[in-house]
């Protein structure tokens, strides 16, 4: 019959082989997720310059990005963009909705959007929802495009531009009105 302490023993051998194989695979599964990181960053960076080159260029050749940062001021010099743009950037920042604020601050789809559903208030119509707006803008009513939609409405309402009385249905906000003026 075996000795306390040998059985003993064989337990140990056999949990210290599993921790260093343990061990082993953590070591792996690290060298694993620093190569998912880095690759992971390099594709950001390439979707970020994917992003630069696609983007629409002001008359000068330059994106508008580049252009507002060094947008003359008015006593002539190069300054800071103003905060509130008269015209849409690329990659369009939705400014928060004030009185006065014209829809040229938005980007076309954006004001595409707000055209819609000031149609429909026109109109006295209701709501309407993002595969609606698909459909009216001649888009395939596929998932893809109703998120995209979905996530524009949904920035609109963040900004106060759009209301959403009922959840997935947008209108425009109160004292949204017009595209020319902003009130």
């Amino acid at each position: 019959m075996p000795s306390v302490v040998g059985l003993l023993e064989q337990r140990e051998l056999v949990a210290r082989r599993r921790v260093d194989e343990l061990r082993e695979e953590a070591d792996r599964v690290q060298a694993e997720l620093a190569v998912a990181e880095q690759d992971w960053k390099e594709w950001a960076i390439a979707r970020s310059r994917v992003g630069e080159v696609l983007a629409p260029a002001d008359e000068t050749g330059h994106g508008h990005d580049q252009a507002d940062r060094t947008a003359p001021a008015a006593d002539g010099q190069a300054g800071e963009a103003s905060p509130t743009p008269e015209a849409a950037k690329t990659k369009s920042q939705v400014p928060v909705w004030r009185e006065g604020l014209a829809w040229s601050a938005l980007s076309v789809d954006y004001q595409r959007i707000l055209i819609v559903l000031a149609d429909r208030v026109r109109l006295g119509q209701g709501p309407l929802t993002c595969q609606e707006m698909a459909a009216l803008f001649g888009m395939d009513v596929v998932p893809a495009r109703v998120e995209a939609l979905r996530s524009k409405a949904k920035r609109l309402v963040a900004r106060g531009w759009l209301a959403e009385p009922a959840p997935g249905r947008f209108t425009p906000a109160r004292g949204v009105s017009e595209p020319g003026g902003g009130s």
